[in-house]
C-alpha cells in the first residue's frame, strides 16, 4: 500500500521505529492488529505491502497516522537510514553480478559495521559509474588533457629523457629505429616480442607480466612503424610504471604517455635537433623530409615536430587531421588558431572551414607533395602545409601550419596559394548558396547516417573496451609449457 512518495523498505523500517519505540514484540503489535507475526515482519522488512486497513489499525495501534508512515521524510533515525541504504544497494544488478550473498541487517549488526558496509557499496557504485564514462564525460576528459598538454607546449622534458636514455642503451645511433634495436630494448627488459595472429580483438597488444611475453600482431605492412610503435608502447606502461586506471581520465593520460615515450624512441630528441636545426637555419623545415629521415608516418612525423617546435625551435605551431567530410579528428594548437569547440570544449568532430588547407588540398590531383596554401583570418595569417592519404575507412588530411611571420623557415612559403576564412561565422562557408537553397531546400529529403557510438556508454572493465575473458583465454593458450 506504500504509495509513490514511499519505498516499501522505508515504510517497513518506520514501522519497526515505532514500534520498538512503544516497546512492542512483532507478536503483540500482530495481535492487537489481527494479522500474524510472520506477515508483519515481511512489511517491516520491505518484502511485502500491508492493506490500506492493516496500516491503518498498524497506526493506530503505534500511535500514529497512516499519513505519517507514508509521508515522504527521511528514514526515522541513523540505522534506518543505513539499513535502507544497504537494502538498496544489495538489491541492484551491480551487486547481483558479483555473485556475493546480501548481509541482513539484524539488531546485533553494529551500526560502524553497517556504515563500512555502505561506504564500501558506495564506491563500488561510483567506480562503475566512473568506469562507464558517457561519451559527453570521454570528451571533457580528452579536452582537459588537450589543454595541459598546450599549456606544457606539447612537451614532456621527463619522458624524453627516458626514452633517450633507453633506446641509446639499446644500441640506436642515428637514422630509422629498427626493429632489432627495439627487439635488444626488451630483452634488456626481461621481456621476449612476439607475433600473433589471433590477440583478443578488443587489444591492440597483450603484455604477459608473468612469462615476459609482448604479444604483436604480425607486420600487415614489412618495415612500417606501426608495429615498433606498438612494442614501445607495451614497453612504456613499464617504465612509466603505470598501474590499472581508475578513471576514464587517467586511462587517456596513459595512453598519451606512452605514444609520447614510442615517439621518443622512433625519433630521439637528439636525432630529431640534429636533422632539424641545420634546416632551420638553412629555411628549408619540411615534414615530409622529417618523415623520410627517420621511417614513420607523415601524422606520426607532424606531431613528434609539434613536440620540439616550440622548446627547441622556436615556432609555435598547428597540427590538424582532417576526415574526407571536413570534421576534425584531432587537433593542437599554439600559435593562436582557433579551433570550433562544441559546449563541453571538445574540438574532435567539429567541422573545419572548407577554405583552410586541411581541407582545399582534397581537391588537388597530384598529391605525391606536400600542398602548402596562407590562410588570411581574424587572428592573422597563418601558413599550412598539408599531406592526404587514404585508409580503409576513407581519405584524410595532415597539415601542420604556423603564423605567417614564421613561414620564411619552411620550403613552400613562395606559394601564391590564398585564402580567406571567418570561421566560426557560418557565412564563411556553412551556408549553401540562396540560389541552390531556394532550389532545394523543399524539394529534397536526405537520410542522415547515424553514429550510434555517441548514444552507448565507454565500455567496462580494467581498461576501457578491453575484454578481461577474451584476454585472459588468450593469456592461458599461449603460456609457455613449464619447465
Amino acid at each position: 500500500m506504500a504509495d509513490e512518495r514511499t519505498d516499501p523498505v522505508t515504510l517497513g523500517k518506520r514501522i519497526r521505529h515505532f514500534r520498538t519505540r512503544g516497546d512492542l514484540t512483532l507478536a503483540q503489535l500482530a495481535e492487537a492488529t489481527g494479522t500474524t507475526a510472520s506477515q508483519l515482519s515481511h512489511i517491516e522488512n520491505g518484502r511485502r505491502e500491508p492493506r490500506l486497513s492493516l496500516l491503518q489499525s498498524i497506526a493506530a495501534t503505534l500511535g500514529t497516522t497512516a499519513a505519517e508512515l507514508l509521508e515522504s521524510a527521511p528514514p526515522p533515525d541513523r540505522r534506518a537510514a543505513l539499513e535502507i541504504e544497504l537494502h538498496r544497494a544489495q538489491s541492484s544488478p551491480l551487486f547481483a553480478a558479483l555473485g556475493a550473498p546480501a548481509v541482513r541487517p539484524t539488531k546485533s549488526l553494529p551500526i560502524p559495521v553497517l556504515e563500512s558496509l555502505v561506504a564500501l557499496h558506495r564506491e563500488l557504485a561510483r567506480r562503475a559509474a566512473e568506469a562507464i564514462a558517457t561519451p559527453e564525460e570521454a570528451r571533457r576528459a580528452n579536452t582537459k588533457m588537450r589543454l595541459a598538454m598546450r599549456a606544457a607546449n606539447n612537451y614532456l622534458p621527463e619522458i624524453e629523457e627516458l626514452g633517450e636514455e633507453v633506446i641509446r642503451k639499446a644500441g640506436y645511433i642515428s637514422g630509422a629505429l629498427t626493429h632489432s634495436t627495439v627487439s635488444t630494448l626488451a630483452r634488456s627488459l626481461g621481456f621476449e616480442i612476439i607475433h600473433v595472429p589471433d590477440l583478443p580483438h578488443s587489444t591492440r597488444t597483450v603484455t604477459d607480466l608473468e612469462n615476459g611475453r609482448i604479444y604483436l600482431p604480425p607486420a600487415s605492412i614489412p618495415g612500417g612503424h606501426g608495429l615498433r610503435s606498438l612494442a614501445l608502447q607495451a614497453i612504456g606502461h613499464r617504465l612509466l610504471g603505470h598501474t590499472q586506471p581508475t578513471s576514464y581520465g587517467d586511462f587517456l593520460h596513459q595512453r598519451m604517455e606512452i605514444a609520447y615515450f614510442a615517439a621518443t624512441c622512433l625519433i630521439p630528441r637528439s636525432a630529431a635537433l640534429e636533422f632539424l636545426q641545420p634546416r632551420l637555419r638553412a629555411k628549408d623545415l619540411a615534414i615530409e623530409d622529417f618523415r623520410d629521415a627517420f621511417g614513420v608516418t607523415h601524422d606520426f612525423a607532424a606531431i613528434r615536430f609539434t613536440n620540439l617546435a616550440t622548446s627547441h625551435l622556436d615556432l609555435p605551431v598547428h597540427y590538424l587531421r582532417v576526415n574526407e567530410d571536413g570534421a576534425l579528428f584531432k587537433g593542437y594548437e599554439n600559435d593562436g588558431v582557433t579551433f570550433t569547440a562544441d559546449v563541453t570544449g571538445a574540438i574532435e568532430g567539429q567541422p573545419v572551414c572548407r577554405h583552410w588547407a586541411a581541407r582545399t588540398a582534397f581537391a588537388r590531383r597530384t598529391r605525391t607533395t606536400e600542398f602548402h596554401q596562407y590562410t588570411d583570418t581574424a587572428k592573422g595569417t597563418f601558413w599550412c602545409s598539408t599531406q592526404t592519404g587514404a585508409t580503409d575507412s576513407g581519405e584524410f588530411s595532415i597539415t601542420l601550419g604556423v603564423p605567417f611571420a614564421h613561414a620564411k623557415h619552411f620550403r613552400g612559403r613562395e606559394t601564391k596559394r590564398r585564402a580567406t576564412s571567418t570561421c566560426p561565422e557560418k557565412s564563411c562557408c556553412r551556408l549553401p548558396d540562396e540560389a541552390l537553397s531556394e532550389r532545394w531546400q523543399q524539394a529534397s529529403w536526405p537520410s542522415a547516417v547515424s553514429h550510434a557510438q555517441i548514444l552507448g556508454p565507454l565500455p567496462a572493465g580494467r581498461f576501457p573496451g578491453v575484454d578481461d575473458t577474451e584476454v585472459y583465454h588468450f593469456l592461458e593458450a599461449n603460456a609457455p609449457e613449464p619447465e
